[in-house]
């Protein structure tokens, strides 16, 4: 890691320490009462997500759209939200999970793998759930010991952890139905992400592409754990794709890791997954495109194969992850309508891809963006040559390494076509140093330095962008970094929150600020939105943390003095007199 990070590296790892000696031990899950008549999760709600009550998955529906189509909450009375009831978790690390419901049963993780079952519309606790996280684990854990939530299939739910394990719950009693070990701990890699149900299995991802770890996404049986399928994100010198690679051992430490959530595409049955950058940083060190980092992949749900891929930054040597979610949304560009994939990368432009084939239709830069400042005409992304550090050279480049846009997830409005992008405006100067492989060690070749974004008065934007033009619409700055994700309502509103302890409700239509609500810390988890006896409810985490006060340099400063603490907030409208 670069030398100007050296002091928050040993904050953050004290910090983790702390937690591990004071109260990270194991717990079993022990129900306060179970719950009465849990709506069976089926394969045919998981598909028809978009008209359930609940939020039943991480982006609430396969498409990754953050969208509900409810509109009891809407632009005439989101003024008059009130609380309806709080959770504090007692933890001090990011909250980044969404609040996750079927029925009347909310499920909320926390930092440090604890899960927690409640009803959705009183906060009384069902059951809870609180792993043994072993210091070795923490070792290798990149950035923040967050985790992003739970799936949902039949009586069950589903959470990976940190030390590279998948654990299958009873939904209504919390009694462990099944554990799976995908990796050692404290070896370079971690799970995060909240996992996907596709077809009966449990999919998800993995962490590790700064410490040399081969990515990878795997499938498990959603009722035994079994292994279904396991493809690697890096590929080997003989397999589709390794001629990218220098020939030799070099993808075994190749990165590629696959953090977060992919998204699902019944029509065409393809599981759309964004995979992170290559290791090491330096891409000296490593000739080639180095297929499949910086890239969305389309795979098979039957088997894992890998239908297309389409690469954002090719040859990474900026840490631009394309981990970022994939959009799946219908829109018509220059009179031509397309089934298209929306994503917002790392390095600063916003992608519009046909889903049927990964075919290009559009890129346009949505912050300054001068690391990928162009494309081929098939639309292969071109790096600027001034721009690629070397062994010794140091150079500056926008966005910076945190991307233009990190992990929060955009939200769509498929009424307007309008893509919600939560935006950071930062830069960063990087030096290549060079460096070797040692397992457990970070592996980047690189030092680097976040630097504000010249012209910008502020480092955060909410932007409304046209889908079918890729048009920025209107957008809500802010001083701080804009780490907060954005759910969208068929009520016209579009509601996030801020890292200076603020939870937004916004006008869709034209960026106008309708209500606020100061929250007990930053805003960085996922907002959601569901309906229990015909009542509609918002909920979301406060509690600042993630990469951005650990890595982001002078944003980082300027948001030290945050409180901290996960808060739990339920919102909902007066019941009528």
């Amino acid at each position: 890691m670069g030398s100007p990070n050296k002091p928050r590296r040993l904050a953050l790892a004290a910090a983790i320490v702390a937690v591990v000696s004071a109260g990270a031990v194991g717990f079993r899950a022990i129900p306060t009462h179970a719950a009465a008549g849990y709506p069976t999760v089926t394969a045919e709600r998981l598909t028809n997500a978009a008209s359930d009550d609940g939020w039943l998955m991480y982006r609430r529906t396969y498409d990754s759209q953050g969208f509900a189509p409810f509109e009891d909450i809407n632009k005439s009375n989101v003024a008059s939200l009130k609380t309806v009831f709080t959770y504090e978790t007692g933890l001090k690390q990011g909250h980044e999970a969404p609040p996750v419901v079927n029925g009347d049963t909310m499920f909320i993780t926390t930092p440090m793998n604890h899960l927690i079952a409640m009803d959705a519309t009183t906060g009384k606790i069902k059951w809870q759930y609180k792993a043994t996280i072993s210091p070795v684990t923490l070792k290798t854990v990149c950035c923040d010991v967050v985790n992003r939530g739970v799936a949902l299939y039949g009586d069950k739910v589903y959470m990976a952890l940190l030390d590279n394990r998948v654990m299958a719950f009873d939904a209504q009693t919390g009694k462990v139905a099944w554990t799976k070990q995908l990796m050692p701990p404290g070896v370079g890699y971690a799970m995060t992400g909240a996992p996907l149900v596709v077809e009966g299995n449990i999919v998800t991802g993995i962490a590790g592409g700064e410490y040399g770890g081969r990515g990878f996404i795997v499938a498990l049986d959603a009722e035994t754990g079994d292994t279904k399928w396991k493809t690697y994100t890096v590929p080997s010198n003989s397999e589709k794709g390794g001629d990218t690679w220098p020939k030799g051992n070099l993808y075994k430490t190749g990165g590629g890791g696959t953090w977060l959530t992919g998204s699902y595409d019944p029509e065409t049955k393809s599981i759309f997954w964004g995979v992170g950058n290559p290791g090491p940083w330096l891409a000296d060190l490593r000739p080639g495109n180095n297929l499949y980092t910086d890239s969305v992949v389309a795979l098979n749900p039957a088997d894992g194969k890998i239908k297309f891929s389409y690469q954002f930054t090719p040859h990474d040597t900026w840490d631009y992850d394309a981990t970022n979610e994939s959009v799946l949304a219908d829109i018509t560009f220059k009179g031509t309508p397309y089934k298209a994939l929306l994503h917002a990368d790392r390095n600063g432009n916003l992608f519009a891809l046909d889903r049927t084939n990964g075919k290009f239709i559009y890129a346009k830069p949505f912050v300054t963006a001068t690391s990928i400042n162009g494309f081929s005409a098939d639309g292969t992304p071109q790096s600027n040559a001034l721009n690629r550090p070397h062994l010794g050279k140091s150079i500056f480049t926008c966005p910076s390494f945190l991307g233009g846009k990190n992990w929060w997830p955009t939200a769509y409005d498929p009424g307007t076509q309008t893509l919600f992008v939560p935006t950071s405006k930062w830069c960063m100067s990087m030096k290549g140093t060079g460096t070797d492989y040692k397992a457990g060690l970070p592996f980047l070749g690189e030092t680097f330095e976040v630097q504000p974004q010249p012209g910008s008065s502020g480092y955060g934007e909410l932007q409304a962008i046209d889908a079918n033009t890729g048009v920025k619409k209107w957008a809500y700055e802010t001083k701080l970094p804009w780490n907060g994700p954005v759910l969208a309502t068929k009520g016209g509103i579009v509601f996030s929150g801020t890292v200076d302890q603020r939870f937004m409700a916004f006008d869709s239509a034209t960026g106008k600020a309708l209500w606020t609500q100061k929250m007990s810390s930053g805003v960085v988890g996922v907002p959601t939105t569901y309906k229990v006896n015909g009542k509609q409810y918002v909920a979301v985490y406060a509690g600042y943390g993630g990469a951005t006060p650990i890595w982001a340099g002078p944003a980082a400063k300027a948001t030290a003095n945050i409180p901290l603490g996960g808060k739990l907030y339920v919102f909902a409208l007066p019941d009528a007199k």
